[in-house]
């Protein structure tokens, strides 16, 4: 893990910008010397580790005492996209603003893009674990596909909290059955982008015995900000 840059946050924390072979990603830490347990941070479908509502959220549970760590994995953010994944986003994007039937062509795009990141995820997770300002066991906050695969293959993640989760490929749809971590679980109710019937038989189909629904009026980006508070409670149960 190559660090490219490095700046101290008004709230102390510590942001620091990383390079890990063809994988660029964002570190926060807490300005205090003590080890902090990571937390992976990931967006949804390949948007940018830069996303403000995702920076917005690692910064502040950065300042709550861990280590977050979000990643540009394979075909998100700026890395290079082949001409089908970019097909596929165009094909995607007509389709709902038309109404059409997605499922299929969400899963030509979705499918791929999680086996492509879930790799470069736990790459990244044992660097991260290498250095010596963390340790400790594992939380995952965000894309609920590529969660549900982590959480399934990688045995250090301790607690997760998804996003949403109304198109999951099926892939990820049956592992769901297999998560046995504890699980946190938000769900915007009036969310155009999710149908909200899929994501509620989704959390029924979590495997773990510990799982929590929170589901919120409104849309997609209207998750309210006591939510990251909330989130805070269940990873300080879990991680600390």
């Amino acid at each position: 893990m190559h660090f490219t840059s490095e700046r101290r946050l008004d709230d102390g924390v510590v942001e620091r910008e990383f390079t890990l072979g063809e994988i660029p990603g964002t570190l926060w830490t807490p300005g205090s010397a003590a080890s902090a347990p990571p937390i992976l941070m990931a967006h949804n479908n390949g948007l940018p580790k830069g996303e403000p509502r995702l920076v917005a959220r690692a910064r502040h549970t950065a300042a709550n005492g861990y280590a977050v760590a979000t990643i540009d994995a394979a075909g998100c953010g700026d890395r290079p996209r082949s001409a089908a994944d970019q097909q596929a986003r165009a094909d995607l994007r007509r389709a709902m603003q038309a109404g059409e039937p997605v499922d299929e062509i969400f899963e030509s795009f979705i499918g791929p893009l999680v086996e492509k990141a879930a790799p470069e995820w736990r790459t990244t997770l044992d660097a991260l674990l290498a250095l010596p300002e963390i340790g400790g066991p594992v939380g995952y906050s965000g894309w609920t596909a590529l969660g549900i695969r982590l959480a399934v293959t990688e045995p250090r993640i301790a607690a997760a909290g998804f996003f949403a989760g109304g198109y999951v490929p099926r892939a990820q749809r049956e592992e769901a059955r297999q998560v046995t971590v504890p699980l946190l679980f938000l769900l915007q109710w009036d969310d155009e982008g999710n149908p909200r019937q899929r994501a509620l038989d989704l959390f029924d189909a979590f495997g773990t015995k510990e799982k929590t629904l929170h589901a919120n009026m409104g849309g997609h980006v209207g998750t309210p900000w006591f939510e990251l508070e909330d989130g805070g409670r269940f990873y300080d149960r879990h991680l600390k």
